[in-house]
């Protein structure tokens, strides 16, 4: 049988591309290489193109989605393999010349995402009220991305849509926003044009002790698979996991190598972190990540996303729930 996947092109990633990811006998494995904002080989809108179009049978996923999208009954299964994760601290955005070095001093400030629901904005604003004890809802929210799942804002909660996320660091320069929270700052930012610096002082300190305290890397993206696939074909959750570590562990032989990357210190960056972040932080598994993903729901519930939290065992394919 023919498996279609589609992936974001991460380093974790490139053993399916490269063909060096050992596939079950008897597939064939179809690797589509699918940004979700960027147009990558293969296009864009995995997301959409997964959930709505149903073009693939497996595809990388973004958490806060797929949390929204079981809680109104789609038709997408989980599996315990997180190939996206980052901090909320260094994706925390402010002018150069702002006062604005904690969490406390947001409150009442314009700060930018890209969706309310977008991964990162959901961890960030659940990160400042649950980690940091700044209440989300008392910031005002500036979208510049539509919703990819409709929900209801909760009662007194401020979010305007701003749209034009390229222009935020003309925003940021001319005082309209305080602020913005986004892994990919707009290309007058990277490019020097205009001005933005984080929020915190050592972000990686932050991000340390957020990692010492809950014990994980927050998760950003899972697989999923097509729910009426997974009834025909239940073995193909198990498989994909296999893979996917499989895969982990040959991108990780990469870095033996100390001229893999063009980063000069990419190979001391590389052994830092298993230093910093002890007990492999890009871990897959349900039973591992589960205070994770527990977190997640926990987060999604209290902005509104979900009616209900939920169970973290129902979202995933049960022969997975062992791992």
């Amino acid at each position: 049988m023919k498996l279609s996947i589609a992936l974001d092109r991460y380093d974790r990633h490139y053993p399916f591309f490269d063909g060096t990811v050992t596939p079950p006998e008897g597939v064939e494995l179809e690797i589509f290489q699918v940004g979700q904002s960027q147009n990558w080989r293969d296009g864009d809108d995995r997301h959409e193109r997964m959930l709505h179009g149903k073009e693939f049978d497996v595809a990388e996923f973004s958490m806060s989605s797929f949390l929204m999208a079981k809680g109104r009954g789609l038709p997408i299964v989980g599996i315990p393999v997180f190939p996206r994760r980052l901090f909320s601290q260094s994706q925390m955005w402010v002018h150069p010349e702002s006062d604005l070095w904690e969490p406390s001093e947001l409150v009442g400030k314009k700060i930018a995402l890209s969706s309310f629901q977008t991964t990162l904005s959901l961890l960030a604003k659940g990160d400042l009220k649950f980690y940091y004890g700044v209440s989300w809802e008392d910031i005002d929210w500036l979208l510049t991305t539509e919703e990819k799942v409709k929900f209801e804002p909760k009662p007194g909660v401020n979010i305007k849509f701003l749209g034009d996320r390229e222009n935020l660091g003309q925003l940021l320069e001319a005082g309209e926003i305080d602020g913005f929270f986004l892994p990919h700052p707009p290309k007058s930012v990277t490019t020097g044009k205009t001005r933005a610096r984080r929020l915190f002082r050592d972000p990686q300190a932050e991000e340390e002790a957020y990692y010492q305290k809950y014990g994980d890397f927050p998760i950003m993206h899972v697989m999923t698979v097509q729910e009426e696939l997974l009834a025909r074909e239940p073995w193909i959750a198990g498989a994909i996991l296999k893979m996917c570590n499989q895969a982990w562990d040959i991108s990780d032989s990469y870095y033996e190598d100390p001229n893999w990357s063009r980063l000069a210190w990419g190979r001391h960056a590389h052994e830092e972190q298993w230093t910093r972040l002890p007990g492999n932080p890009w871990r897959n598994g349900f039973k591992e990540n589960k205070a994770n993903i527990e977190r997640f729901i926990k987060y999604s519930h209290d902005q509104g996303l979900i009616d209900e939290p939920y169970e973290a065992d129902t979202l995933f394919a049960p022969d997975t729930l062992d791992s």
